[in-house]
């Protein structure tokens, strides 16, 4: 895989805090070796957002389960995790254990059960402190308190001694981010910390984030396939497909001049108020198996720009400009597009035809 020298050799003074390089992750099957992540390279500097974004199985969350130790046994994990001058997949278990929680926390998608349900919220919070921290019982249980608070939970006095099930789902959520941000951790990795909450909760828990952050001046790595959560978190995103990274640029770029199909389909996926005369515009088909991946680039079978290149050679991430990078055979010609124009193929009239004739310069189709 080529390198991307300005992200991958940073200078000794730069504020780059964690580097990610050719993380690959295969697990074993009855049926043959499943390779879940291919390839995955990013970096994450002091202070900033980095959204991860892709449909379920692009490989979201186990390259941060491999980040954070988590991952099974049975998985084979290659690359390298640089975190302040080291390795994490050369440590062995008790030196990441006291890198994680305490350098590196992760706030779980699915509250009840990162939650112990016979232990109060405090509770919970206080042994996170007492893990890494030389303070007495009572000094946890404050900062306890002072995190609830944080965290924007009401009364906190009283629900520091509440149990999860007293607690609702958006509460529960954050506890657990009051856990992730106990001991001032300098990298936070939340996986879909808004999955199944209603609108107003997510503001909460969206609204909580952003207190953990800027109470502890942690970089973030935000999980989630929803692109209305990244556009108002976010200041890079990296957008995940079949395993491996297709796009990275600023929330800016992907958003308003998305080089790669793919990315054109999350977007036009995506309910949007200034637009509620228009009807979304889904991308056809399924992600491909991690155990039966398509010759030449994976999103290939899904794409009605696709052409003969596209079914034979994947392509790498490359250069768009301005920081931007894309895997694309056609991301020069992809960029102005719209959703509506490459993968609205129920009603093509002569003239989407021909603009999409211009943008491929090629075979498109249908």
């Amino acid at each position: 895989m080529s390198e991307p020298a300005s992200e991958q050799t940073a200078p000794p003074d730069s504020d780059v805090l964690m580097t990610v390089s050719d993380l690959t992750v295969t697990f074993p099957s009855a049926d043959g070796a499943v390779q879940a992540v291919r390839g995955v390279d990013y970096t994450l500097r002091r202070g900033e957002v980095l959204g991860i974004v892709g449909e379920s199985g692009s490989g979201k969350s186990v390259t941060s389960m491999a980040v954070m130790g988590l991952l099974p046994r049975t998985a084979t994990i290659t690359g390298s995790i640089m975190f302040d001058g080291r390795d994490l997949l050369t440590l062995k278990e008790d030196e990441l254990t006291k890198i994680r929680g305490e350098r590196i926390a992760m706030i779980f998608q699915d509250p009840m059960t990162s939650l112990n349900p016979v232990y109060t919220a405090g509770y919970q919070i206080a042994e996170a402190v007492l893990a890494h921290r030389d303070v007495s019982k009572a000094q946890a249980r404050e900062r306890a308190i002072e995190l609830l608070r944080t965290v924007r939970i009401p009364n906190p006095e009283q629900r520091v001694d509440s149990y999860p099930h007293e607690l609702s789902g958006g509460m529960r959520q954050r506890v657990v981010i009051a856990i992730a941000m106990a001991n001032d951790p300098d990298v936070i990795i939340a996986d879909e910390p808004t999955t199944a909450l209603d609108v107003t909760v997510q503001a909460q828990v969206l609204d909580a984030l952003q207190a953990a952050q800027s109470e502890t001046g942690a970089a973030m790595v935000l999980i989630t396939h929803d692109l209305g959560v990244i556009a108002g978190q976010a200041d890079r995103v990296l957008v995940m497909y079949a395993g491996k990274p297709v796009e990275i640029g600023s929330v800016e770029d992907i958003f308003y001049t998305p080089r790669m199909p793919y990315t054109l389909g999350l977007l036009g996926s995506l309910p949007r108020l200034d637009q509620q005369s228009e009807r979304l515009t889904p991308i056809p088909g399924a992600p491909p198996s991690a155990q039966n991946m398509p010759p030449g680039c994976p999103f290939s079978p899904r794409c009605p720009l696709s052409t003969d290149v596209c079914e034979t050679d994947e392509p790498e991430l490359t250069d768009v400009g301005d920081g931007q990078r894309a895997a694309c055979h056609h991301s020069s010609q992809v960029s102005g597009a719209a959703a509506a124009d490459v993968f609205d193929s129920d009603e093509v009239d002569a003239e989407a035809l021909e603009h999409l004739a211009t943008l491929t310069d090629g075979e498109v189709r249908s």
